[in-house]
């Protein structure tokens, strides 16, 4: 009796209070070993709906990489639940495998081999493959199909792995950093192709650091860091102003303003405003309450001059992201 598929109207991917530990080994003093653990997932709870795009991100060593591991089934949880279209993943049968796609950021493919012939036995793999002519040609892979994998360049891997990733036709699919070396038309045409997929009703499960094209795609995203969701909501919801947001203010200086200090960022009440300057622009970023904003304005008529450009910009999903995880290199 074939296993029947959850409504669509079901979540694709519901992770609930998910804890994943590893053990470390330490060797003590004498024969005895002790185990510790690390605790790369604590409570971590994500909900991804079909014909969305949902954005995982977080900084190295967060804990995203070994949650889409629970997520695919390759890693079994120490605690929580996980339902990959309705049935845990851990335990998937074949039937359940070819439902689901996965693009690796290594891409994971075989060296030796040309592309086309690659793709080929990968959909052969599959009872009802989608049209790889169609996507072959559409991801531009047929300029480069007679060249084996290891001479491709990073971006037409990615394509490649994309490929291999849609030929089953998935109803989820998990892309890991999908225009990662990608030029800029190779990622309008991956995008494209993206967002297709959303409109089909597949349920897409993206992770980058590349937070402009997280911006760009994403319905829903959940930002962690320690293994825990810091953040969630639509892109509109995250970088909406609210009383604790900071403003970025831009300011490109004339030239003959750029001797014309001291400037009223270098004085009182900007101490909590983050100054920063590349040539002759100027981002204010912090809270720029009217009084701040009425102290720029008051220099300029001080000076008698004029900004060749002035503007209070909105918050990006960067700014967002750096002030939940820091902007300390880790």
């Amino acid at each position: 009796m074939p296993v029947q598929s959850p409504p669509a109207s079901s979540p694709a991917l519901a992770i609930e209070r998910l804890v994943k530990q590893f053990p470390v080994r330490r060797r003590r003093r004498g024969p005895d070993r002790t185990a510790d653990a690390v605790q790369a997932v604590d409570g971590l709870s994500l909900t991804a709906r079909h014909g969305e795009i949902t954005a995982l991100l977080g900084p190295n060593g967060a804990g995203k990489t070994t949650t889409l591991e629970c997520a695919q089934g390759l890693q079994r949880p120490s605690a929580g639940t996980v339902r990959l279209l309705g049935r845990d993943p851990w335990r998937a049968d074949p039937d359940l495998r070819a439902r689901v796609g996965v693009m690796l950021q290594d891409g994971g493919l075989p060296q030796a081999v040309r592309p086309l012939e690659l793709l080929r036995h990968v959909a052969s793999l599959y009872r009802s493959p989608r049209d790889m002519g169609e996507l072959v040609e559409r991801l531009g892979i047929n300029s480069f199909d007679r060249t084996v994998v290891r001479r491709l360049s990073g971006g037409q891997r990615q394509r490649v792995a994309l490929a291999a990733a849609l030929a089953g036709s998935p109803e989820v699919l998990f892309l890991d950093e999908p225009s990662a070396g990608m030029d800029p038309q190779s990622r309008n045409i991956v995008f494209d192709l993206v967002q297709q997929l959303r409109r089909e009703g597949v349920c897409i499960i993206l992770t980058t650091h590349l937070l402009d094209d997280a911006q760009r795609l994403a319905d829903q995203v959940y930002i962690v860091d320690h293994g825990r969701v810091m953040a969630q909501g639509s892109v509109a919801e995250l970088v909406a102003p609210g009383a604790d947001a900071p403003a970025v203010l831009a300011l490109t200086l004339a030239p003959e303003q750029l001797d014309a200090g001291p400037f009223p960022w270098e004085g009182p009440g900007f101490e909590d405003v983050r100054a920063s300057r590349s040539g002759r622009t100027v981002t204010l970023t912090g809270p720029l309450t009217p009084a701040l904003l009425e102290a720029v304005t008051r220099w300029f008529t001080a000076t008698g001059t004029l900004p060749e450009s002035l503007s209070l910009q909105p918050r990006t999903l960067e700014d967002v992201f750096l002030d939940i995880s820091g902007r300390e290199i880790r």
